[in-house]
């Protein structure tokens, strides 16, 4: 009796131990909590891949995207718990989605190769391509990201890497109201197809959104209370009978009516870029550092009551800022170059309640922040 007791201890024991392994293998692809960040290296003065991961670490920031799979960060985040998201960059899109052996190599050179130890999560196959300037890119989309999708399959990974591409706000024909927006004409015969992919194997519709370009482009017409969080009359949405009180959550909305629009209504919109900068040109005059401070503060709020969005209510945001570090070697506007949440130096550029590698005098900033 004593040995049959054991004996089925022991296999409990067994299934326990299995199914929390393969509860945690299922839900490693998942964004944990709903904050994230993006880590941008196109700069010469920024700290080291080990250095950052230490930063990330320190302020709690689980989430993290690069556009690439450098071997450098990949190597550093080993052991560290965070969980990455790769991306394939656009100027491989082609080459992945004429041959398949490519991609095999490339996922297995970049994501098999580092794991388990760094926590790899997803793939992002290239970035803002639908909507942008090269046709043929848009062309090798779909291509390239079956390609990848198989490459992961067939090597057992398809249950812990998720595959995803982001777009910018381009691929909509237009976003106001939220409930009027579809997608481009010329956008959908891509679009559509795409979509019905990652619908069936669970991926979501990845959306970089900025309030402060869509302000920095028509300040004319959008109260920059409403951009930044803060106390507005903000907006309503007559055929939804819904009530926007801020434009981030506007932004989520439109991507999901042009989903629903689409066919795809149970689609999840995860924002992969959002942020605001902190320096501009002369005709970016809300890229100040108290605008930044202010969106950046808010929004973290607002990410932490995890909470939907007024059509979503159940479907919590999830969010990755732009960006870990403003980064002085990216070209176009001088707004470019200043998103970043800390300084070349690991220091913060403001404070919105992270610590950098080092102290500064925006460590004192966030009382003014906290008492409005």
């Amino acid at each position: 009796m004593k040995s049959r007791r054991c004996h089925r201890n022991q296999l409990l024991f067994t299934f326990l131990l299995f199914f929390s392994q393969k509860t945690e293998l299922l839900t490693a692809e998942a964004f944990t909590g709903t904050y994230g960040i993006n880590y941008g290296r196109i700069a010469d003065n920024i700290p080291s891949p080990d250095e950052v991961a230490t930063l990330l670490r320190a302020a709690k920031i689980r989430n993290v995207r690069i556009y690439d799979a450098d071997h450098s960060v990949l190597e550093a985040f080993s052991g560290t718990g965070l969980q990455l998201v790769v991306g394939l960059p656009n100027g491989y899109l082609k080459d992945m989605s004429a041959n398949a052996s490519q991609a095999m190599s490339w996922v297995e050179e970049n994501v098999q190769a580092f794991l388990p130890k760094t926590s790899i999560c997803g793939i992002a196959v290239g970035n803002e391509v639908l909507g942008g300037g090269d046709n043929e890119l848009w062309e090798a989309l779909l291509g390239a990201v079956k390609n990848v999708y198989k490459a992961i399959n067939k090597l057992g990974l398809a249950d812990s890497v998720q595959i995803t591409t982001s777009h910018s706000q381009a691929v909509f024909a237009n976003s106001y109201p939220p409930s009027s927006c579809i997608f481009e004409e010329n956008v959908a015969q891509y679009m559509k197809p795409l979509l019905e992919f990652f619908s069936q194997i669970g991926s979501p519709f990845c959306l970089n959104a900025y309030p402060f370009l869509a302000y920095t482009y028509n300040p004319e017409n959008i109260d920059i209370n409403y951009a930044l969080f803060e106390k507005t009359n903000g907006i309503y949405d007559m055929k939804t009978d819904l009530h926007y009180d801020n434009m981030l959550d506007a932004q989520i909305d439109a991507a999901y009516a042009a989903l629903e629009d689409a066919g795809f209504k149970k689609m999840e919109v995860i924002v992969t870029e959002t942020g605001w900068a902190s320096r501009g040109d002369d005709n970016e005059a809300a890229a100040t550092v108290n605008n930044a401070r202010t969106y950046n503060y808010n929004l973290r709020k607002r990410l932490a009551k995890k909470k939907g969005t007024p059509l979503r209510p159940k479907m919590v945001v999830k969010a990755y800022i732009f960006a870990v570090f403003n980064e002085n070697l990216k070209p176009g506007p001088t707004s470019e170059r200043n998103f970043g949440l800390f300084k070349p130096d690991g220091s913060i550029s403001y404070d919105i309640g992270f610590h950098g590698l080092k102290s500064s005098s925006a460590d004192s900033s966030l009382l003014s922040l906290k008492t409005k």
